[in-house]
């Protein structure tokens, strides 16, 4: 699937993904700080990937875990800083919303420490039952595998 705003293009074709940029954004970030490259290359290939470009060059993207049918997991959404303020963010979430496999899933749940206003826009909210949410979280867990990896 492809979206075209301006000089802006959205994409599910995983071969334009660049996973060098992909690569350099998320090691730096809050929710996946230091993750090994190898690592990520598997979770790109065993997901569905949304790359923003402008021209050829990556700029952004947003990386769902899905079945297809019940449920998805948002996951490592970026638009590169001199990208930001344009509305790209909201127009690629709006572009996976969008997607026809997508449509019909009984929830779709992210993570986000700041954005929830942009998400808050797209039709997303608080849990509606937190009590029954439970999680195992290996905070560090990025790290210890680089150290392993090394």
């Amino acid at each position: 699937m492809e979206w075209q705003r301006y000089e802006y293009r959205v994409s599910t074709d995983p071969a334009l993904l660049q996973p060098e940029v992909i690569h350099a954004v998320l090691r730096q970030s809050y929710w996946a700080h230091d993750i090994p490259a190898e690592l990520l290359r598997r979770a790109i290939e065993n997901s569905l990937c949304f790359g923003l470009y402008r021209g050829e060059q990556q700029i952004g993207l947003a990386r769902l875990i899905t079945d297809y049918a019940t449920f998805a997991y948002v996951s490592d959404v970026f638009v590169l800083a001199e990208y930001q303020g344009q509305g790209l963010g909201q127009w690629l979430m709006g572009c996976v919303l969008a997607h026809p496999d997508l449509q019909g899933l009984r929830r779709i749940l992210l993570s986000t420490l700041d954005a929830h206003a942009l998400y808050r826009k797209l039709g997303f909210s608080e849990l509606k039952y937190p009590e029954r949410m439970l999680e195992i979280f290996h905070e560090e867990i990025y790290r210890d595998t680089a150290n392993r990896l090394d």
